[in-house]
Protein backbone atom coordinates (compact mmCIF):
# COMPACT_ATOMS: atom_id res chain seq x y z
CA UNK A 1 0.00 0.00 0.00
CA UNK A 2 1.45 3.53 -0.79
CA UNK A 3 1.91 6.04 1.62
CA UNK A 4 0.02 9.25 1.50
CA UNK A 5 0.81 11.76 -0.98
CA UNK A 6 2.05 15.28 0.38
CA UNK A 7 2.92 18.14 -1.43
CA UNK A 8 6.45 18.59 -2.88
CA UNK A 9 6.27 21.87 -1.29
CA UNK A 10 6.17 20.11 2.12
CA UNK A 11 10.16 19.36 1.67
CA UNK A 12 11.66 22.89 0.58
CA UNK A 13 15.12 21.39 -0.44
CA UNK A 14 13.79 18.58 -2.50
CA UNK A 15 11.50 20.89 -4.57
CA UNK A 16 15.01 23.37 -5.04
CA UNK A 17 16.91 20.18 -6.19
CA UNK A 18 13.97 19.14 -8.40
CA UNK A 19 13.37 22.37 -10.05
CA UNK A 20 17.35 22.80 -10.36
CA UNK A 21 17.25 19.44 -12.50
CA UNK A 22 13.70 20.92 -14.36
CA UNK A 23 15.93 24.11 -15.61
CA UNK A 24 18.99 21.65 -16.60
CA UNK A 25 16.99 19.36 -18.22
CA UNK A 26 14.73 22.15 -20.12
CA UNK A 27 14.81 25.20 -22.72
CA UNK A 28 13.02 26.85 -20.04
CA UNK A 29 15.56 29.54 -19.82
CA UNK A 30 16.76 29.27 -22.99
CA UNK A 31 13.74 30.36 -24.59
CA UNK A 32 12.96 32.93 -22.25
CA UNK A 33 16.23 34.33 -23.07
CA UNK A 34 15.76 34.15 -26.74
CA UNK A 35 12.60 36.52 -26.17
CA UNK A 36 14.17 38.62 -24.30
CA UNK A 37 16.83 38.81 -26.95
CA UNK A 38 14.49 39.16 -29.65
CA UNK A 39 11.22 40.65 -29.01
CA UNK A 40 11.56 42.30 -24.98
CA UNK A 41 13.59 45.75 -26.98
CA UNK A 42 10.05 46.24 -28.72
CA UNK A 43 8.55 45.77 -25.39
CA UNK A 44 9.95 48.07 -23.80
CA UNK A 45 10.75 51.02 -26.09
CA UNK A 46 9.14 53.40 -24.74
CA UNK A 47 8.22 52.63 -21.23
CA UNK A 48 11.11 54.88 -20.19
CA UNK A 49 10.68 58.06 -22.92
CA UNK A 50 11.44 61.39 -21.02
CA UNK A 51 12.90 59.98 -17.86
CA UNK A 52 16.02 60.04 -15.80
CA UNK A 53 14.42 57.30 -13.10
CA UNK A 54 13.24 54.18 -14.46
CA UNK A 55 11.38 51.89 -11.83
CA UNK A 56 11.13 48.61 -12.41
CA UNK A 57 9.16 45.90 -10.49
CA UNK A 58 10.43 42.29 -10.22
CA UNK A 59 7.52 40.13 -8.63
CA UNK A 60 8.70 36.56 -8.03
CA UNK A 61 12.45 37.42 -9.09
CA UNK A 62 13.85 33.86 -8.04
CA UNK A 63 18.27 33.79 -7.95
CA UNK A 64 17.80 36.72 -10.40
CA UNK A 65 19.08 35.17 -14.32
CA UNK A 66 15.97 36.37 -15.85
CA UNK A 67 16.20 40.00 -14.35
CA UNK A 68 19.61 40.42 -14.79
CA UNK A 69 19.06 40.06 -18.61
CA UNK A 70 16.40 42.06 -18.65
CA UNK A 71 18.11 44.71 -16.72
CA UNK A 72 20.44 44.65 -19.56
CA UNK A 73 18.14 45.60 -22.27
CA UNK A 74 16.51 48.16 -20.67
CA UNK A 75 19.89 49.57 -19.73
CA UNK A 76 21.19 49.60 -23.52
CA UNK A 77 17.94 50.88 -24.64
CA UNK A 78 18.16 53.73 -21.95
CA UNK A 79 21.68 54.21 -20.58
CA UNK A 80 21.52 57.39 -19.39
CA UNK A 81 18.61 56.78 -17.32
CA UNK A 82 18.97 55.52 -12.95
CA UNK A 83 17.28 52.05 -13.05
CA UNK A 84 15.46 51.45 -9.82
CA UNK A 85 15.04 47.90 -9.92
CA UNK A 86 12.96 46.37 -6.57
CA UNK A 87 12.53 42.08 -6.36
CA UNK A 88 9.98 40.58 -4.02
CA UNK A 89 11.05 37.28 -3.34
CA UNK A 90 9.99 34.83 -0.60
CA UNK A 91 12.81 32.44 -0.69
CA UNK A 92 15.30 33.73 1.27
CA UNK A 93 18.31 31.40 -0.36
CA UNK A 94 17.02 32.49 -3.79
CA UNK A 95 17.76 36.45 -2.55
CA UNK A 96 21.24 35.51 -1.39
CA UNK A 97 21.70 33.61 -4.76
CA UNK A 98 20.27 36.80 -6.43
CA UNK A 99 22.81 39.19 -4.59
CA UNK A 100 25.86 36.60 -5.38
CA UNK A 101 25.06 37.01 -9.03
CA UNK A 102 24.95 41.22 -8.81
CA UNK A 103 27.81 41.21 -7.10
CA UNK A 104 29.79 38.98 -9.82
CA UNK A 105 28.17 40.92 -12.80
CA UNK A 106 30.02 44.05 -14.33
CA UNK A 107 28.21 46.49 -16.16
CA UNK A 108 25.27 47.03 -13.66
CA UNK A 109 26.47 50.81 -12.85
CA UNK A 110 23.11 53.03 -12.51
CA UNK A 111 21.18 49.76 -11.63
CA UNK A 112 20.57 50.06 -7.76
CA UNK A 113 19.08 47.11 -6.15
CA UNK A 114 16.08 46.65 -3.34
CA UNK A 115 15.17 42.98 -2.21
CA UNK A 116 12.20 42.26 -0.44
CA UNK A 117 11.48 38.95 1.53
CA UNK A 118 7.96 38.53 1.42
CA UNK A 119 5.36 37.48 -1.20
CA UNK A 120 2.96 39.22 -3.59
CA UNK A 121 0.33 38.92 -1.34
CA UNK A 122 2.72 40.31 1.49
CA UNK A 123 3.93 43.01 -0.87
CA UNK A 124 0.39 44.32 -1.68
CA UNK A 125 -1.12 43.83 2.12
CA UNK A 126 2.08 45.90 3.44
CA UNK A 127 1.50 48.88 1.15
CA UNK A 128 -2.21 48.80 1.49
CA UNK A 129 -1.73 49.25 5.28
CA UNK A 130 0.98 51.61 4.55
CA UNK A 131 -1.86 53.24 2.17
CA UNK A 132 1.67 53.88 -0.10
CA UNK A 133 1.07 53.47 -3.87
CA UNK A 134 4.45 53.05 -6.05
CA UNK A 135 3.83 53.41 -9.66
CA UNK A 136 6.27 51.56 -11.92
CA UNK A 137 7.51 51.44 -15.51
CA UNK A 138 7.98 47.83 -15.85
CA UNK A 139 6.35 44.97 -13.98
CA UNK A 140 7.73 41.59 -14.73
CA UNK A 141 6.03 37.91 -12.98
CA UNK A 142 7.83 34.99 -14.71
CA UNK A 143 6.73 31.54 -13.30
CA UNK A 144 5.15 32.96 -10.38
CA UNK A 145 1.25 33.09 -10.45
CA UNK A 146 0.94 29.41 -9.55
CA UNK A 147 1.47 30.12 -5.68
CA UNK A 148 -1.29 33.27 -5.97
CA UNK A 149 -4.32 31.98 -3.71
CA UNK A 150 -6.10 35.00 -6.69
CA UNK A 151 -4.69 34.82 -9.50
CA UNK A 152 -7.54 38.00 -11.10
CA UNK A 153 -6.75 39.92 -8.14
CA UNK A 154 -3.11 40.00 -8.33
CA UNK A 155 -2.80 39.85 -12.07
CA UNK A 156 -5.42 43.46 -11.22
CA UNK A 157 -3.25 45.10 -8.42
CA UNK A 158 0.21 44.75 -9.96
CA UNK A 159 -1.43 46.17 -12.81
CA UNK A 160 -3.17 49.05 -11.10
CA UNK A 161 0.63 50.08 -10.38
CA UNK A 162 1.70 50.87 -14.16
CA UNK A 163 2.66 54.01 -15.07
CA UNK A 164 1.10 55.56 -18.55
CA UNK A 165 3.61 54.32 -20.42
CA UNK A 166 4.42 51.03 -18.27
CA UNK A 167 4.17 47.17 -19.68
CA UNK A 168 3.15 44.56 -17.05
CA UNK A 169 4.82 41.51 -18.68
CA UNK A 170 3.65 37.57 -17.17
CA UNK A 171 5.32 34.38 -18.29
CA UNK A 172 3.49 31.02 -17.29
CA UNK A 173 2.97 28.34 -18.52
CA UNK A 174 1.23 27.25 -21.89
CA UNK A 175 -2.24 26.56 -22.56
CA UNK A 176 -0.75 24.14 -25.16
CA UNK A 177 1.72 22.56 -23.31
CA UNK A 178 2.05 19.22 -21.66
CA UNK A 179 1.53 20.82 -18.25
CA UNK A 180 -2.16 21.46 -19.33
CA UNK A 181 -3.02 17.92 -20.50
CA UNK A 182 -1.60 16.75 -17.79
CA UNK A 183 -2.95 18.79 -14.73
CA UNK A 184 -6.38 19.24 -16.30
CA UNK A 185 -6.42 15.54 -16.45
CA UNK A 186 -4.95 14.48 -13.11
CA UNK A 187 -4.41 17.70 -11.13
CA UNK A 188 -7.19 16.52 -8.46
CA UNK A 189 -4.90 13.70 -8.06
CA UNK A 190 -2.08 15.26 -6.98
CA UNK A 191 -1.44 16.98 -3.49
CA UNK A 192 -1.72 20.84 -4.29
CA UNK A 193 -1.57 22.78 -0.64
CA UNK A 194 -2.97 26.13 -0.58
CA UNK A 195 0.40 27.37 -2.04
CA UNK A 196 -0.14 26.29 -5.59
CA UNK A 197 -2.76 26.24 -8.03
CA UNK A 198 -2.40 25.49 -11.93
CA UNK A 199 -2.64 27.98 -14.39
CA UNK A 200 -1.95 28.96 -17.41
CA UNK A 201 -1.53 31.12 -20.48
CA UNK A 202 -4.81 29.96 -21.92
CA UNK A 203 -6.80 31.06 -18.56
CA UNK A 204 -5.34 34.67 -18.59
CA UNK A 205 -6.95 36.25 -21.68
CA UNK A 206 -10.53 35.56 -20.19
CA UNK A 207 -9.54 37.42 -17.28
CA UNK A 208 -8.16 39.98 -19.30
CA UNK A 209 -11.14 40.78 -21.56
CA UNK A 210 -13.16 40.59 -18.83
CA UNK A 211 -11.40 43.52 -17.06
CA UNK A 212 -10.70 45.80 -20.76
CA UNK A 213 -7.61 45.17 -20.66
CA UNK A 214 -5.16 45.17 -24.15
CA UNK A 215 -2.18 42.90 -23.94
CA UNK A 216 -0.39 40.93 -26.99
CA UNK A 217 0.20 36.99 -27.12
CA UNK A 218 3.36 34.89 -27.44
CA UNK A 219 4.15 31.21 -27.41
CA UNK A 220 7.68 30.19 -26.58
CA UNK A 221 8.73 26.49 -27.61
CA UNK A 222 10.54 24.57 -25.33
CA UNK A 223 10.71 20.77 -24.49
CA UNK A 224 12.30 18.96 -21.54
CA UNK A 225 13.85 15.64 -21.75
CA UNK A 226 12.04 13.11 -19.36
CA UNK A 227 13.57 10.37 -21.06
CA UNK A 228 14.96 9.19 -17.07
CA UNK A 229 11.50 9.23 -15.75
CA UNK A 230 10.55 5.78 -17.03
CA UNK A 231 13.65 4.11 -15.77
CA UNK A 232 12.90 2.61 -12.44
CA UNK A 233 14.92 3.75 -9.44
CA UNK A 234 16.68 6.44 -11.38
CA UNK A 235 17.02 9.22 -9.02
CA UNK A 236 16.92 11.82 -11.45
CA UNK A 237 13.90 10.72 -13.10
CA UNK A 238 12.28 10.71 -9.52
CA UNK A 239 13.04 13.88 -9.11
CA UNK A 240 11.68 14.93 -12.19
CA UNK A 241 8.63 12.95 -11.70
CA UNK A 242 8.17 15.05 -8.26
CA UNK A 243 8.19 17.72 -9.83
CA UNK A 244 5.91 17.79 -12.80
CA UNK A 245 3.40 16.02 -10.26
CA UNK A 246 4.10 18.65 -7.44
CA UNK A 247 4.18 15.63 -5.20
CA UNK A 248 7.09 14.42 -2.80
CA UNK A 249 8.42 11.38 -4.16
CA UNK A 250 5.58 10.33 -6.31
CA UNK A 251 7.48 7.35 -7.82
CA UNK A 252 7.17 5.76 -4.40
CA UNK A 253 3.82 7.19 -2.70
CA UNK A 254 1.60 7.54 -5.71
CA UNK A 255 -1.91 4.60 -5.76
CA UNK A 256 0.20 2.27 -8.47
CA UNK A 257 -3.22 2.90 -10.68
CA UNK A 258 -2.50 6.77 -10.26
CA UNK A 259 1.28 6.53 -11.21
CA UNK A 260 0.40 3.75 -14.12
CA UNK A 261 -2.13 6.57 -16.04
CA UNK A 262 0.60 9.54 -15.54
CA UNK A 263 3.15 7.36 -16.58
CA UNK A 264 0.91 6.39 -19.85
CA UNK A 265 -0.19 9.46 -20.63
CA UNK A 266 3.54 11.30 -19.85
CA UNK A 267 4.14 9.63 -23.14
CA UNK A 268 1.49 10.58 -25.24
CA UNK A 269 1.46 12.99 -28.04
CA UNK A 270 -0.77 15.86 -25.95
CA UNK A 271 2.13 16.22 -23.34
CA UNK A 272 5.64 14.54 -25.22
CA UNK A 273 7.22 14.08 -28.27
CA UNK A 274 9.65 11.09 -28.71
CA UNK A 275 12.45 10.91 -30.88
CA UNK A 276 15.23 8.72 -31.00
CA UNK A 277 14.09 6.77 -28.65
CA UNK A 278 13.88 10.03 -25.82
CA UNK A 279 11.29 11.16 -24.34
CA UNK A 280 10.62 15.39 -24.69
CA UNK A 281 7.57 17.00 -22.66
CA UNK A 282 6.11 19.88 -24.51
CA UNK A 283 7.39 22.62 -22.11
CA UNK A 284 6.07 25.50 -23.88
CA UNK A 285 5.37 28.89 -22.21
CA UNK A 286 2.69 31.58 -22.66
CA UNK A 287 4.13 35.12 -22.52
CA UNK A 288 1.74 38.37 -21.96
CA UNK A 289 2.15 41.96 -22.18
CA UNK A 290 -0.07 43.75 -21.01
CA UNK A 291 -0.69 47.66 -21.60
CA UNK A 292 -1.74 49.92 -18.90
Amino acid sequence: MASPMRSLLADPDRYLQSFRLFLERSTEHQCMQEFVERQLPDVIASIGNGKSTINVLSVGGGAGEMDLQILSKIRARYPKATINNEVIEPSADQISKYKERVAQASNLENIKFTWHKETAYEYESRMTAENKTKKWDFIHMIQMLYYERDVPATVRYFHSLLESQAKLLIILVSGKSGWETLWKKYGSSFPLEDLCSYVSSADLPRMLDSAGLKYQLYELPSHMDITSCFIEGDKDGELLLDFLTETLDFAKTAPPELKHQVMEELRKPGCSEIRDGKVFFNNNLGVMVIEP
